[in-house]
C-alpha cells in the first residue's frame, strides 16, 4: 500500500521558498486527505533588545504573522482542505518545528522550504532545514520546485 500522509507541517514565514512548500503542501494534503498545520516561528533571539522586548515592535510582528496565517488558511480551505490549523510560536524556529510540534500534533510529515542562505550564511547561522531534516522523527521534504517541478528563479 502506498504511503498516505495524515498530518503536515508547513512551516512559513513569508519567504518565496516557504510560499512554494506551503502550495505544494496543499496539493500533496488534497491528494492524501491530509489535515495542515501552517505554522510560523517567530524567532526570539532576532527581535530582543538588550532592555527586553519593545512592545509597539513585537506587536507589529505579531500582526503580520497573524495576518500571514489567516491568508493562508484561507487559500488552503479554498482549495478544499477541510482540517486547516494555524499555529504561531515564539523561540527558535529549528527546534521547535523539527521536535516540538511533531510531537504535539502528531505530524508524519514536514513539507519546508529550502532555505536561500549561501555557503558563508549557513556556517553561521545554520539552515533552519538543515537541522529539520536532522532531527525532525517524521519525514520532511525539501522544496526547491515550483507547482510545475521547475526551478524556481529569481524573478518568480
Amino acid at each position: 500500500m502506498f504511503q498516505e500522509y495524515k498530518k503536515i507541517l508547513i512551516p512559513v514565514d513569508g519567504s518565496r521558498e516557504s510560499e512554494l512548500s506551503f502550495r505544494k503542501a496543499v496539493e500533496v494534503a488534497k491528494r492524501n486527505k491530509a489535515a495542515i498545520i501552517i505554522t510560523h516561528i517567530i524567532d526570539t533571539r532576532a527581535i530582543q533588545t538588550p532592555t527586553g522586548f519593545e512592545g509597539s515592535f513585537t506587536d507589529e510582528i505579531v500582526r503580520q504573522s497573524k495576518t500571514l496565517m489567516e491568508e493562508y488558511k484561507i487559500y488552503a480551505t479554498n482549495e478544499g482542505i477541510t482540517d486547516v490549523q494555524t499555529v504561531i510560536e515564539y523561540g527558535s524556529p529549528k527546534a521547535i518545528i523539527a521536535k516540538d510540534l511533531p510531537a504535539e500534533y502528531g505530524v508524519d510529515l514536514i513539507m519546508i522550504g529550502a532555505t536561500g542562505l549561501n555557503a558563508i550564511e549557513r556556517l553561521f547561522i545554520g539552515s533552519v532545514s538543515e537541522y529539520v531534516i536532522r532531527n525532525a522523527p517524521c519525514d520532511v521534504l525539501v522544496v526547491r520546485t515550483d507547482l510545475e517541478n521547475k526551478p524556481k528563479t529569481k524573478k518568480s
